[in-house]
């Protein structure tokens, strides 16, 4: 009798198991097919994209040029000084003007720094194909964001990192993102979604920077699959 109960009980758990995966796997889905299938996204070997920045009453003109899974060059422009940044690889490089501490001059970038960008040379994020990534997805469950029904899905990234991913229930698109870094706790939200050569792209993100407060990012210009210039990546002689 005891056995019949322990296995009652197993197979109900197991079948628990298993909705909760599949339900899972249905919201991952949806949202891939929302952002324009796994198809078109796999397909994407390049990414320029223009943004401005308003942060502190100012605004930056910014311009990220990604080679997908290899490399990334971000290029902005403050109060007429220039700050690059790139990430190659494992590796990268800055260049920073006198205002931000630097000295105009190409140096390496911090071990950490380079960690905390090399997500961004995915940039669909890591829902898509999170399997193959080695990724661990969990449904918290349904809550509001701005007044509208979310699915909150807590991602373990195969190095470890926690990210709590909310995508709408209504677009399946990402409507808010929030993680730690450096030990503090950082939250963007995504809005006004556009399509670009088939695939849907946020137009406008609002971060919560502990440092800096509140940066609106408002995309001008996105180019999918334009010819790059590898050389760009490379870091110049001093």
């Amino acid at each position: 009798m005891k056995t019949n109960k322990l296995l009652a009980v197993a197979m109900a758990a197991f079948v628990s198991v298993s909705a909760y995966a599949q339900t899972v796997d249905e919201i991952v889905d949806k949202h891939i097919a929302a952002l324009g299938g796994i198809d078109k996204l796999k397909g994407v070997t390049t990414l320029v994209t223009e943004r401005s920045i308003s942060v502190q009453g100012m605004e930056i003109p910014s311009k990220t040029t990604v080679s997908v899974g290899k490399a990334m060059r971000t290029e902005s422009s403050v109060m007429g000084n220039s700050m690059i940044q790139v990430v190659e690889g494992t590796t990268g490089w800055m260049i920073r003007p006198a205002m931000m501490q630097g000295t105009g001059e190409p140096e390496d970038m911090p071990a950490e720094q380079v960690k905390q960008q090399l997500s961004q040379l995915d940039p669909f994020g890591p829902l898509v194909n999170y399997k193959d990534k080695g990724n661990k997805i969990e449904l918290v469950g349904k809550e509001k964001v701005d007044g509208k029904d979310a699915y909150h899905l807590k991602v373990t990234t195969k190095e470890g990192q926690a990210i709590d991913e909310f995508i709408d229930a209504t677009t399946y698109l990402v409507s808010k993102v929030k993680s730690t870094m450096n030990g503090q706790d950082g939250e963007i939200s995504f809005s006004d979604y556009k399509d670009v050569d088939g695939i849907k792209f946020a137009n406008t993100m609002e971060i919560s920077n502990p440092q800096m407060g509140m940066l609106t990012m408002v995309t001008n210009k996105i180019l999918v699959n334009n010819k790059i210039d590898d050389s760009i990546f490379k870091k110049p002689a001093k």
